[in-house]
């Protein structure tokens, strides 16, 4: 399904970069992605378009776990795989 006159991956990108910068939502985000995307943008989206933008958060954000698990996240932090 399209989503006329909303642009996801610019959505997405922005999402991204506030993820990187403020700490706050970045942890919102990992509590509650769903939920913290729906306030981030302020708008009610079908469930659809916000499973999709929240994917592609993870995948920017978490590309080493498609996930965007801790598994990733340790990855990131210490530059090496949780053993």
């Amino acid at each position: 399904m399209e989503f006329p006159n909303f642009d996801i991956k610019g959505k997405i990108d922005e999402l991204v970069e506030k993820a990187k910068s403020d700490d706050s939502f970045l942890n919102k985000f990992k509590e509650n992605p769903i939920k913290a995307v729906e306030d981030a943008l302020g708008v009610d989206l079908p469930d659809e378009a916000v499973k999709k933008i929240v994917d592609g958060i993870k995948a920017k954000l978490f590309p080493e776990d498609k996930e965007g698990g801790l598994s990733g996240l340790i990855k990131k932090i210490t530059g090496k795989d949780k053993d």
